[in-house]
């Protein structure tokens, strides 16, 4: 239902306690995303570090927002699955596997985004 609230600072502020929540929400329930938050600040800093340049520390830090992002989503998309149906489907099982997999190739974007800029 599309929102007809005027945006202002306080729809701001809201939106952001929402993303907040679902960080916290994320952190609390999900082992994956708690274990790629601790790569992630390992890396994150590591890759402001060993760039060169602006381009190649947003490659190199962006590459690990970028799992991170795709894990949330993923998250969500079990989340909702087990919700909907919380017997075993073959779509179901579909719709996690896929999620998963989209996490699986961002990790291979950041070994591949690394690999090729630490390579020297």
């Amino acid at each position: 239902m599309p929102s007809t609230e005027p945006r202002g600072p306080r729809q701001i502020w809201r939106a952001f306690q929402w993303s907040m929540a679902g960080l916290r929400a994320a952190w609390r329930h999900e082992a994956s995303f708690r274990l790629e938050g601790y790569l992630f600040v390992i890396f994150f800093p590591l890759g402001l570090w060993l760039g060169h340049g602006p381009i190649e520390k947003a490659i190199l830090c962006g590459s690990l927002l970028l799992v991170l992002s795709a894990e949330l989503l993923n998250s969500a998309v079990e989340a909702i699955v087990d919700k909907a149906s919380p017997e075993f489907h073959e779509l179901a099982g579909r719709a996690k596997d896929m999620g998963s997999a989209a996490v699986l190739l961002l990790m291979f974007n950041v070994l591949l985004c690394w690999g090729l800029i630490l390579w020297r």
